[in-house]
């Protein structure tokens, strides 16, 4: 007994405790885990150095990139790199670099806006339906299956080549017009899953109401998932902006974009290609550090992967 009692208060004083306790004892959550093992994840912390970058020089580009972006010079068309000018010239004779720093803005803006948009609206119709079930759940599931049939390019082709705004908004519209229904799946899924469990079913056995049920039992319990895909479909979305303005029907110029400078730069592949290369390795290198932070966050909050 004596043995027993001095192990427990050696426990107690290490500072993490027991297997799946903090400090003093107290459990861990899943997001205290999650961020723990994140900060010990390389391909987390490169991810992330990198996105933050791509943020920094967003809000800030002027700071790393010299002139305006749209300044050309028509007499230093195609031109390779120079002093003071490291990426070239495209075929307007405009600066790569300045105009590859810009286009950053426009793709962390879309991706973002998107993603949030994406991940309330399906977020929202997907928790309602799979936590009250029914006829709404059935409904939603068939307006999901109708969205599903969409080709999401064909889609963007028919819908954005009738709009005439050079705004990143339509585009945003679109995306987020074809992209809930997946948000929506994955939460209808997270909450019907987390609503049978035991601590749910107590809450109702008190008298707690669906809105109190939902907002402090379910939904920081089934939002994990949702975090996870939209974390990486933002990368996705940055992709499909830059095709759907590759294919002239996204972003329109004046606006600048990798996507519009890929299609610009694509005639002069032979010629002149670091005008294609830079943009387009830009938002490679853009697309696989959301792609790899999204999965890098799964592992974290996935419980089988512990």
């Amino acid at each position: 007994m004596d043995l027993a009692t001095s192990e427990a208060a050696t426990l107690e004083r290490i500072p993490g405790g027991p297997e799946g306790t903090g400090p003093q004892g107290k459990p861990r959550s899943l997001w205290s885990d999650a961020w723990r093992d994140l900060r010990r994840n390389p391909v987390f912390i490169i991810s992330a150095l990198v996105i933050l970058f791509l943020v920094f020089i967003s809000v800030w580009p002027s700071l790393i990139a010299p002139g305006s972006p749209l300044k050309c010079d028509l007499a230093k068309a195609q031109e390779g790199p120079a002093p003071g000018h490291p990426f070239g010239y495209d075929g307007q004779g405009c600066n790569v670099y300045t105009r590859t720093v810009y286009g950053a803005r426009v793709s962390v803006t879309v991706g973002v806006c998107a993603t949030l948009g994406v991940a309330i609206l399906g977020s929202v119709l997907g928790g309602l339906a799979g936590f009250f079930g029914g006829v709404p759940d059935s409904f939603l599931s068939r307006v999901t299956d109708v969205f599903f049939a969409i080709p999401v390019v064909l889609g963007g082709l028919v819908l954005l080549s009738v709009v005439t705004s050079n705004t990143v908004w339509p585009v945003v519209g679109f995306m987020v017009l074809l992209g809930w229904p997946q948000i929506s799946r994955i939460a209808r899924g997270s909450v019907i899953t987390a609503k049978q469990n035991d601590y749910v079913q107590a809450a109702r056995a008190l008298g707690a109401s669906n809105s109190r049920m939902l907002l402090r039992h379910i939904a920081p319990n089934a939002v994990a998932p949702v975090i996870v895909v939209a974390t990486i479909a933002l990368g996705t979305y940055i992709a499909l902006e830059a095709t759907l303005s590759y294919l002239g029907v996204g972003l329109k110029p004046p606006t600048v974009s990798w996507g519009i400078d890929i299609s610009a730069a694509s005639p002069y592949i032979r010629t002149a290609p670091h005008a294609l290369l830079w943009p387009a390795g830009a938002l490679a290198v853009t697309v696989l550090a959301f792609i790899m932070l999204g999965d890098a966050v799964r592992d974290a909050l996935d419980p089988k992967l512990r």
